[in-house]
């Protein structure tokens, strides 16, 4: 620090090179010093002393220079940095902001630089807190303050460690970004740590994450491919679980009043099979704007819930398929098995259309991948029954009245899923995730 180089000088030298008292410069020096830090460079304080030679037949290469020898030193200026931020930068933040990412700065640059360059980054009026503050607070005290800083300047190594620990008792997900020797401690302490290529050897084996490029830009993208990743997976796990728990429901209560199995083992591996193709194109799904918008949490409550409300309608559409079946096409064993076989696949490669997405579901795009597969899968189990190879899953033709009727079962399927999507979310519990 600039207060430290100047404690121990008694001279400055001028560009002339003639020595004066420094006493009087002082404040000059000082000012000068802040302008600098305003604007957001880096400033150095350069002094020197002339040892006195030595001594004539010595045997010593050179004079020792103890802490005694850093006393009337002469100042002799600045040597003045710049690291200029990357252009686009303030784009970059911004947009990671409304995403639900704060940035906050850790450096060890006193408060005017920490403060300029926050302000390059877009950071209005930051909030900032310093190293000798830190020392001075107690943990309970640092960890109610830490979520509203923004800059964190003047900061020892260890403080930053002290930080991250703060962030996260406070309820946040952290993410701490560090090349250097002294970031090690705080990547070990993150939630998920970055490191760059160029960084320290121990930098980065602390890393979870290596950066071959040194851009917030790839932050960003890897934010919104995980979110996108987290949510399709959310996606695969509701849908699965759900349909798992309305064919449990309905095999179980068709057993109840039928003589005959509902469906022959082969079938049923025949049903898993032909839906999954669909189901395994889920990865690659678009996903809605406002699913990767924010930040969410793995909620297991949210599953069951999902699991339960959306398999019992599932399990409607199957009853209606057995009153049709019964009671209106009064079908014989083998009927029943192909009709059911039939609406199940169907049934549950469609309805992944519609609740892949919180919206209507023709306001949300699906992935082509996903659109094909269902198509394929649809048009596959309608015409699996008039060949050959459906005599193997004792499978047999479906009259035209059946047909109609599997029609107006899944429009019955598809409208009682979007009323049932739509009072599912209005009352679910508000979403609080903090990055």
């Amino acid at each position: 620090a600039l207060t430290n180089i100047l404690a121990v000088c008694t001279k400055v030298e001028s560009a002339q090179g003639a020595l004066a008292d420094l006493s009087p410069l002082l404040e000059p020096i000082h000012q000068k010093y802040e302008a600098l830090s305003q604007e957001g460079f880096r400033t150095l304080g350069i002094a020197y002393r002339l040892l006195p030679p030595r001594a004539a037949g010595s045997v010593e290469e050179a004079i020792p220079v103890t802490q005694a020898c850093e006393t009337e030193m002469v100042f002799l200026g600045f040597l003045v940095l710049e690291a200029p931020l990357k252009s686009g930068i303030e784009e970059v933040i911004a947009r990671l902001q409304k995403m639900g990412v704060a940035l906050k700065i850790i450096t060890g640059d006193n408060a005017l630089v920490a403060a300029s360059i926050s302000r390059q980054a877009g950071l209005v009026a930051p909030e900032l807190l310093t190293g000798g503050e830190i020392e001075k607070m107690s943990p309970a005290a640092l960890t109610q303050r830490v979520s509203r800083v923004n800059v964190f300047a003047e900061v020892e190594p260890n403080q930053k460690e002290r930080i991250i620990r703060a962030l996260r008792k406070a309820g946040h997900v952290v993410g701490y970004m560090g090349d250097g020797i002294n970031d090690v401690a705080a990547l070990h302490a993150a939630d998920v740590s970055l490191s760059v290529s160029e960084a320290v050897d121990v930098a980065k084996e602390a890393a979870d994450i290596v950066l071959l490029e040194k851009d917030l830009g790839v932050l960003e993208k890897g934010v919104q491919e995980g979110r996108t990743t987290f949510a399709n997976t959310l996606k695969y796990v509701s849908m699965a679980t759900s349909a798992n728990f309305g064919n449990m429901f309905s095999m179980a209560g068709a057993s109840l009043f039928l003589t005959f199995l509902p469906l022959l083992p082969t079938q049923v591996l025949l049903t898993n099979l032909i839906t999954d193709f669909p189901e395994m194109t889920i990865a690659g799904d678009s996903v809605d704007a406002e699913m990767v918008d924010t930040p969410r949490r793995w909620d297991l409550k949210f599953i069951v819930r999902y699991m339960i409300v959306f398999g019992l309608v599932s399990s409607v559409c199957d009853y209606l398929t057995f009153g049709v079946l019964l009671f209106l096409l009064h079908a014989n064993p083998a009927q029943f098995r192909t009709g059911w076989f039939v609406e199940s696949v169907v049934s549950a490669s469609v309805i992944v259309l519609v609740i892949r997405t919180r919206r209507p579901f023709f306001r949300s795009k699906p992935s082509p991948a996903l659109l094909y597969t269902t198509l394929i899968a649809v048009v596959t189990v309608l015409v699996l029954p008039y060949l050959s190879l459906g005599r193997v899953f004792g499978l047999v033709p479906l009259t035209p009245l059946f047909l109609v009727s599997l029609g107006g079962i899944m429009i019955f399927y598809i409208g009682a899923t979007e009323i049932a999507k739509r009072f599912f979310y209005r009352n679910l519990p508000q979403e609080v995730s903090r990055s």
